[in-house]
């Protein structure tokens, strides 16, 4: 695991945090998810390898990874952002669900409540990224363009790995909302005065990110 790496801007004024946009509301996202399902559905049950089943399950957990750190978050902070990009993780999480089902695998979220994880890695990154995030709103909005971030570096990995069209179909939707996600991220961290160097992805595809639009779901 890379070592994190924040370039602290300057300290955030009380009052100047905005929202910036998000990859949907939450009826166009449920239509959004509704149509995923009804793919993975109908698309044809193709073989997994073990590469590929065990992305399927670490891709599942770490969106609860997502899910839990921010829910954790707007507990701390009370900030819309971290109340609205949880919907999303959600779509995510239940995207994912539909292909462990279709595949029938065991689901590596099981019933844990939030912050508990069966991956080791993901544990102990839940820790880390929940302590950095309770030092200042600032850091806040830099963990969560982290962890857009790497959503982006293990989606794009779990690509390359499958040929699955199922697969591949939900996973081009979690990027994508992610994409989404990581400008929402940025844009609330510029309007505080802060920066943020990529830790995951190339700096030139953090970049084309974050100077382009939001995309519709």
């Amino acid at each position: 695991m890379k070592n994190v790496v924040f370039l602290l801007g300057v300290l955030l004024l009380s009052g100047c945090e905005k929202d910036g946009p998000l990859d949907a509301d939450q009826g166009s996202l449920s239509q959004s998810l509704a149509a995923i399902q009804s793919s993975v559905t109908n698309l044809p049950l193709e073989s997994l390898d073990p590469a590929e089943r065990d992305r399927i399950l670490f891709i599942r957990e770490e969106e609860k990874l997502a899910y839990d750190v921010y829910q954790t978050l707007f507990d701390r902070y009370g900030v819309k952002i971290f109340q609205n990009i949880p919907n999303s993780e959600l779509s995510h999480m239940e995207a994912m669900l539909s292909i462990i089902k279709k595949y029938q695998l065991i689901d590596p979220m099981d019933t844990h409540p939030r912050g508990v994880f069966t991956d080791p890695v993901l544990q102990s990154l839940y820790n880390a990224l929940v302590s950095q995030g309770q030092v200042s709103l600032l850091a806040a909005y830099q963990v969560g363009a982290k962890i857009e971030e790497l959503d982006i570096y293990d989606l794009n990995k779990s690509i390359a790995v499958t040929n699955n069209q199922d697969v591949k179909l939900v996973y081009d939707f979690l990027n994508k909302g992610s994409r989404n996600h990581l400008r929402s991220f940025y844009k609330n961290l510029s309007n505080a005065g802060g920066t943020y160097v990529p830790v995951y992805i190339s700096l030139a595809e953090f970049t084309a990110i974050v100077t382009t639009p939001t995309e519709k779901m």
